[in-house]
């Protein structure tokens, strides 16, 4: 799965959304909790044109990560959060448009409110929006899990200055963004859900010794929920984690603390275990094994094309039914499941109901079978 899908899986949980928050703005203490998060709209950029410029302008539409409009009181914000494994050099200013466009889209809303009111000025019914009318505030928390930002943190850091009076600089608006950089974090007490032991586990990623100390004396390793195992081993490129099965407990826990000693002890291609490593010809195997032939291996294939193939489009649409068969039990529609997975609802709707009638078939057995009919699951990714 790609990681930025296992990011918003992750992160989707508002246990984990209210933590972060927290953890990040107000330095552990318990403001926001997760009664307090209702999910918005992720595209954004989406505001009305005049009229004459609707046939021929198209609008612009972007896709945040993840955003939730969070009470304080009698009022909310509007917080959203993007994750970053690379350096993005124009983060200020991709962050400044998200936000911008969260504040157009509010002040669409207050239009149509605005234009319906009786007893305004022309100047409020041409502005679409009162004297007295407030948006609500909003901004956006950059989550970077590689090894150092180098970019800049503010929109002037993009900017050209040379030769441009100093009078100038100083009433040019700046911008800045919100960065946490997990692997430079010193104090991740402050988060009291699972965050703590993946951001602890990617900022000790680096060193192995530390990282098998890390998670020995930490029993809450132990007992690891799914996502948050395979978030942690997806961000460290720990990848060869999310085959190890055998350490998966009962009720979708893992026991991070058996899977990492045996990577650790394993010592193959830089300690990192592929898939079940059973004395198969250089242990990449990746995936469950549930029904597929041994000779589909997923990886670099060695000559056989057909089964490298098959395995890989079976092996991902396996994972992509397992995550869908947990948002449908969790209550999530056809509509959220396709927007978060980027995938047609019509797809998704097709797979619930697969799902629902075969309740006892393995999701191995199903994704063999969807792959044979004609709808093209072969490609999904």
């Amino acid at each position: 799965m790609e990681k930025d899908l296992l990011q918003k899986r992750y992160l989707s949980d508002n246990e984990r959304y209210a933590d972060l928050i927290n953890g990040f703005l107000f330095a552990g203490r318990q403001v926001v909790s997760a009664g307090h998060l209702a999910e918005l709209d992720t595209q954004t950029g989406f505001w009305e044109l005049p009229g004459f410029l609707k046939k021929s302008r198209k609008r612009s539409q972007k896709y945040r990560d993840l955003i939730r409009k969070t009470a304080f009181g009698v009022n909310f914000a509007v917080i959203g959060v993007e994750s970053q494994t690379e350096v993005d050099y124009l983060m200020p200013l991709r962050i400044m448009s998200y936000d911008a466009g969260e504040y157009e889209h509010q002040a669409v809303g207050q239009r149509k409110i605005v234009r319906r009111t009786k007893g305004i000025s022309r100047a409020e019914f041409l502005s679409g929006f009162t004297k007295d009318s407030r948006l609500k505030p909003c901004m956006t928390l950059v989550l970077f899990y590689g090894e150092s930002w180098d970019g800049s943190r503010d929109l002037h850091g993009i900017l050209d200055f040379r030769d441009i009076p100093e009078e100038l600089r100083a009433v040019v608006n700046d911008y800045q963004i919100q960065l946490l950089e997990i692997r430079r974090l010193s104090h991740t007490e402050v988060f009291r859900t699972d965050l703590k032991q993946v951001f602890d586990f990617i900022r000790c990623s680096n060193d192995k010794e530390k990282l098998r100390e890390l998670v020995e004396h930490d029993p809450a390793y132990r007992e690891m929920e799914e996502d948050a195992y395979e978030a942690a081993a997806a961000f460290t490129g720990a990848e060869e984690l999310l085959a190890v099965e055998r350490f998966h407990e009962e009720g979708g826990k893992v026991d991070m603390c058996q899977a990492l000693t045996a990577l650790i002890a394993d010592g193959r291609n830089e300690g990192r275990v592929l898939g079940r490593s059973e004395g198969r010809e250089e242990g990449r195997i990746l995936g469950r094994s549930e029904g597929r032939e041994e000779g589909r291996i997923l990886g670099r294939s060695e000559g056989r094309e057909e089964g490298r193939i098959l395995g890989r489009s079976e092996g991902q649409l396996e994972e992509m039914l397992r995550i869908i068969r947990t948002m449908s039990a969790k209550g999530l529609e056809a509509f959220d499941i396709a927007k978060l997975l980027d995938k047609p609802e019509d797809d998704i709707e097709h797979i619930i109901a697969l799902l629902e009638s075969n309740p006892k078939k393995s999701n191995s057995k199903l994704a063999q079978e969807l792959i044979k009919q004609t709808r093209d699951f072969r490609e999904w990714k």
